[in-house]
């Protein structure tokens, strides 16, 4: 089925323009709809189940004597007849165990059995994947970020070693996008870490091991791309920078 073919500008490290490449999508549509729940999907394959120690708020010697005869009995007492610590020679303490008391059991604590994977079709992620990538364009990813031109095509991008040297080649393509994100999100003073806005996706081949630690910049290898890569919180439109390689395995990925 043939789609929405993708014009690649190449350029090199120098800013230079080498041509263009294409890139068949085989989707004519973004499912913008179809992007959310996959990316809801693959965000809740990350959750960890939550469960409780079953004996919580029981261990107490606490219990309820209603027998007016009884030893530790409650009645005749003045005071409200529920499970109370109970101590030597006959005294009670404080309640415990029901759910409204202090340091009581709770009335419905969360169970590791509760099914918090959300699940999707293969071919509905694929074609959301796929309505990823289409995306990408400048018409998508202006929506989300201050772009130029996207997805492109540098070559040689791969042997850059230096991180300062990768910067200012992005900062070539994507300045005024580069510059945004490196204002971080403002944070509840609770929390640590920075956080920072989600701006270019750096889509390599395997193994090309492309080292990067920039502000809002991600890199991904081609095969192990995932609709949450292409649609940060579920808004598609990413600006996209493709490997020679990573474009070839891409191709593979979306087949």
């Amino acid at each position: 089925m043939l789609g929405e073919i993708l014009k690649i500008k190449i350029f090199d490290l120098d800013g230079n323009s080498l041509g263009e490449t294409e890139l068949d999508t085989k989707e004519n549509v973004v499912r913008e709809d179809l992007i959310l729940r996959a990316f809801l999907s693959e965000q809740s394959k990350t959750f960890q189940p939550k469960g409780n120690f079953i004996w919580a708020g029981l261990l107490t010697t606490a219990r309820y004597v209603g027998r007016k005869e009884a030893y530790h009995t409650l009645k005749n007492r003045g005071i409200s007849r529920l499970p109370r610590q109970m101590f030597p020679k006959g005294r009670i303490g404080n309640v415990r165990i029901v759910p409204h008391a202090v340091k009581g059991r709770r009335a419905h604590p969360p169970k590791v059995e509760k099914k918090i994977i959300e699940k999707i079709n293969k071919k509905e992620w694929k074609k959301a994947l796929r309505c990823a990538i289409l995306a990408t364009t400048t018409e998508y990813a202006k929506r989300r970020n201050i772009v130029e031109y996207s997805p492109i095509l540098i070559k040689g991008i791969e042997n850059i070693k230096k991180l300062k040297d990768l910067a200012r080649v992005l900062n070539k393509f994507f300045e005024k996008d580069f510059e945004r994100a490196k204002k971080r999100k403002r944070r509840l003073k609770r929390k640590k870490g920075k956080k920072y806005p989600k701006s270019i996706l750096i889509i390599c081949g395997e193994n090309e091991g492309i080292k990067c630690n920039l502000p809002g910049v991600d890199v991904v290898e081609a095969k192990k791309i995932k609709v949450m890569d292409l649609a940060p919180g579920g808004v598609a439109g990413r600006a996209c920078v493709f490997t020679e390689k990573g474009l070839e395995e891409i191709k593979e990925v979306i087949e």
